[in-house]
């Protein structure tokens, strides 16, 4: 153990105390620095946090941990030594964060969640158990930070249900893989599950939510194509209008010979009301309303088949 550890944390009976005080018998003076004094004697010194060896941290938390259940909770003592108890196994949470840097997430959150595990290990502690103290904190610090992934990094947020499936989901497909030597279909995922196929497919769409990638990401060191913005279609707006012409040629083939010719004449040559009329000898009123009842049963029409 570091020589600095085996030291013990005691004072000089002397305190300074006011001049105002200095006068009156020791039963007289202010109690509190005296009962801290006496909470917290015989501990080691506390290191920086940053050089204390894993050997020397365990001993030194073993130490704590025996005094801290002397202590009585809600004290300033109390809350010394579970502060720093914290600080001493803060390289705990940062060991069990490296595995997932690979996440989106910052490292600092969740570093931040980590500690929320650690002090909740420490505060379920026993040394009774026998048990070392870093084997007892980090499932408790992994899954702090395996139940932020859980709640927080899906892209859209979808209930616990899916959540749930879509972790049951990722596990048979591995089992189911490894046995079938290839891809299982939905029908074999709902019958090793216990699922409906409405059910697996109900997980397997909500899965896409898990991640989103950016417009602006950019494609492997093997691909050639550009971001993915570049690669996403768009949508074309001149499908609808073939859709509306398939529509209706249908009902442009029931009407009067004379009516077609003036859609023709209008639509597609481009011609006036008054150019149609010169064209078949009418009006440029009655061309008005013949070309006005034409439309009219042309929108009925495509109503209808709507």
């Amino acid at each position: 153990m570091s020589p600095r550890l085996d030291g013990s944390r005691t004072q000089e009976a002397t305190s300074a105390l006011p001049p105002e005080q200095e006068h009156l018998d020791p039963i007289e003076r202010p109690g509190p620095d005296v009962e801290e004094f006496d909470a917290l004697a015989g501990l080691p010194d506390i290191p920086a946090y940053d050089e204390v060896a894993p050997a020397d941290a365990r001993a030194l938390s073993r130490t704590l941990f025996e005094r801290l259940e002397l202590l009585e909770e809600g004290t300033h003592e109390h809350a010394y030594v579970r502060n720093t108890l914290v600080e001493l196994n803060l390289a705990l949470v940062k060991f069990a964060a490296s595995r997932f840097r690979s996440r989106s997430e910052p490292m600092e959150d969740i570093i931040q969640v980590g500690t929320i595990g650690l002090i909740k290990a420490i505060d379920r502690f026993e040394l009774s158990r026998g048990v070392e103290f870093p084997t007892f904190a980090m499932p408790t610090i992994i899954g702090e930070i395996k139940r932020f992934f859980r709640d927080t990094s899906w892209s859209v947020r979808v209930p616990r249900r899916l959540q749930e499936l879509r972790l049951d989901l990722a596990k048979a497909g591995d089992e189911l893989a490894q046995r079938l030597d290839r891809a299982p279909t939905v029908a074999e995922l709902a019958g090793h599950l216990g699922l409906t196929d409405d059910e697996v497919v109900e997980g397997m769409a909500a899965s896409n939510a898990y991640t989103a990638s950016s417009l602006d990401a950019q494609p492997e060191e093997d691909e050639t194509e550009g971001a993915l913005a570049d690669r996403i279609g768009y949508e074309d707006h001149g499908i609808e209008g073939i859709e509306y012409v398939e529509s209706l040629k249908p009902l442009i083939a029931e009407l009067p010979a004379r009516d077609r010719r003036i859609l023709s004449l209008r639509f597609v040559a481009g011609m006036t009301q008054s150019e149609i009329g010169e064209e078949l000898g009418i009006s440029q009123m009655h061309v008005s309303r013949l070309l006005s009842r034409t439309l009219v049963r042309l929108r009925k029409g495509l109503t209808i088949e709507e």
